[in-house]
């Protein structure tokens, strides 16, 4: 198929399908299954039919990626701009390029891996039905969030995710779940309250809530008091959804909380319509308000970055009692600070830097709650003193290939050359040694300076998880308790001398190695991980002439 083959009308029809389907896929899971597709267990055929609509959206996200126009990746393409509500001249605008296509894609992947691994590893709770409905209304609203291009549209969609995803928390998730998903549903809410009023502050004074036609007037027709305080609200919305320190509290309560696929998809997927917001709204709509306020969102980015670092370390800590999950969480903290410190160096190198760090971050960060996940089910706890075990074999000795996994993706998020999480944050880094005209460049390069320190931070306590979780560690006999200081028969402590590294005693049973729906769920992350490293461009080529254009106030 080339790229001629697929006509204007068919790509609106599939943008279209992609934000819908999820929506009607949702509202089909309720409903009584037809006699002939019932089969004989009523929940599998639930959890089959939100693989089968998520696979319908996946293939269609991929048609539609195809179908894109790559040399002209700046152009708006499968727009539909229909009069929705001509009382406030808002119109169901629909529309993507070069920003918007990779989340897109994100998105219906990671939704659609899923509801595969749900199908195989459903989650403790209610009914399969409403778990299966509530991830496609998720996944329609993450979906429309980055295709809508009105105001009040992008607003909507924001908003409809929250709700689907308490649930999923209250529901399905562990212990405090309950505290976690109030905890997350009244942050992101009092956060949104605020940005709509910036979003109403921007369409009456403007007279238009169409995001192109604002992106294009770049701010002209909006005095720079009220591009102030329009930044300043909307950004305290996307900032809580981002997180941004110091609002960032709900967010290791909920991952904690959340079950499996919750993560995934909070992590890999509603993380980034925070960041989205503030470069598709506020950098191209508001210009002078985000350089007013760009030095101290850099600043409580770099914090951020260090106090996310000093957190895992914390917990990553022996005999802390810290928790795998919470210390991925706190993880995202400083990712998503390398993502906000990109976009306020207001340079096209920033900015794609934190574009590409946004897909990094999905990508590897949903892997990682994936493999937490399957730790977590085969230890029955994600306590780190617990993983690490007394035997000094752990995960290597026990469950080899997931100990790989797990090393893989932790080295891929500490940004390893070579790997997906590299390229973002070195790129964050070089906006921010040349920022933007009218910004700090001392305090800039300073920020610079924080974040690169957080980067060994990072690295520390990745590779401290590492040498824990897959590793092992002896505990010295002083600290055993009396019960655990029994000598074991000498033919359980055999050491192999050919292999270089410690057998398990014969006592310490095996755990279940990578199953196949779990290699089915993970190697696509795993493999775009390496592609995104190795092959920078496939991303960049398509954010850049965006990012150029929409800092350039819609000139190309």
């Amino acid at each position: 198929m080339t790229v001629t083959d697929i006509s204007p009308s068919v790509m609106q029809f599939l943008l279209a399908f992609i934000v819908v389907a999820p929506l009607l896929g949702a509202v089909a899971a309720l409903l009584p299954a037809p006699p002939g597709l019932k089969g004989k267990n009523p929940d599998q055929a639930a959890l089959r039919h939100g693989v089968t609509v998520t696979g319908a959206v996946l293939i269609a996200a991929i048609v539609l990626a195809v179908g894109f126009d790559h040399d002209h990746p700046a152009t708006m393409q499968a727009t539909t701009d229909i009069s929705w509500i001509p009382a406030l001249d808002v119109r169901i605008h629909l529309g993507i390029d070069g920003i918007s296509l990779p989340l897109l894609l994100l998105t219906a992947l990671l939704t659609f891996l899923c509801a595969l691994y749900s199908y195989f590893k459903l989650p403790a709770g209610p009914s399969p039905k409403a778990f299966t409905a509530l991830v496609l209304v998720l996944e329609s609203g993450t979906l429309a969030t980055f295709a809508v291009l009105d105001l009040l549209l992008f607003f909507l969609a924001f908003e409809m995710v929250l709700i689907p995803m308490y649930f999923l928390i209250a529901r399905w998730g562990g212990d405090q779940r309950q505290a976690a998903a109030w905890k997350f549903i009244l942050y992101t809410l009092l956060g949104s309250v605020v940005m709509l009023l910036g979003l109403l502050l921007i369409g009456l004074k403007s007279g238009t809530f169409d995001m192109v036609a604002l992106a294009t007037d770049n701010g002209r027709g909006l005095t720079t008091s009220v591009q102030v305080i329009a930044v300043l609200a909307i950004g305290v919305g996307l900032a809580v959804k981002t997180p941004m320190w110091p609002l960032h509290s709900w967010l290791p309560d909920a991952h904690t909380a959340a079950p499996t696929v919750g993560s995934v998809l909070l992590a890999g997927v509603l993380l980034k319509m925070g960041t989205y917001g503030f470069v598709r709204i506020l950098l191209p709509v508001a210009p002078d308000g985000m350089r007013t306020f760009a030095p101290y969102l850099a600043a409580f980015a770099v914090v951020g970055i260090v106090y996310g670092s000093l957190a895992c370390l914390a917990l990553a800590r022996n005999g802390a009692k810290g928790d795998l999950k919470r210390l991925i969480a706190y993880s995202s903290v400083g990712h998503m600070g390398f993502v906000l410190l990109g976009i306020a160096t207001m340079t096209p190198t920033g900015v794609n830097g934190a574009l590409f760090a946004n897909i990094a971050h999905g990508l590897i960060t949903g892997l990682l709650f994936f493999l937490v996940g399957a730790i977590k089910d085969r230890y029955g706890t994600a306590d780190l003193d617990t993983l690490a075990g007394a035997t000094g074999a752990a995960l290597y000795g026990r469950a080899p290939r997931l100990g790989a996994l797990l090393a893989f993706a932790a080295v891929a998020s500490l940004g390893l050359p070579g790997l997906a999480g590299f390229w973002g944050e070195m790129l964050t880094l070089f906006g921010a040694y040349s920022p933007a005209e009218g910004l700090s460049r001392p305090a800039f390069r300073t920020f610079m300076a924080i974040g690169a320190f957080g980067t060994l931070l990072t690295a520390a306590y990745m590779l401290i998880v590492v040498r824990r979780v897959c590793m092992g560690e002896h505990t010295p006999h002083s600290q055993l308790s009396p019960d655990d200081r029994t000598p074991q028969p000498a033919d359980d402590l055999e050491r192999s001398t050919t292999a270089g590294s410690p057998q398990l005693p014969r006592s310490t049973p095996r755990l279940a190695d990578i199953q196949g729906y779990e290699a089915a769920a993970w190697t696509p992350l795993a493999a775009l991980t390496v592609l995104a490293g190795l092959w920078p461009a496939v991303l960049l080529g398509l954010t850049d002439p965006a990012v150029q254009k929409l800092l350039a106030g819609g000139k190309s």
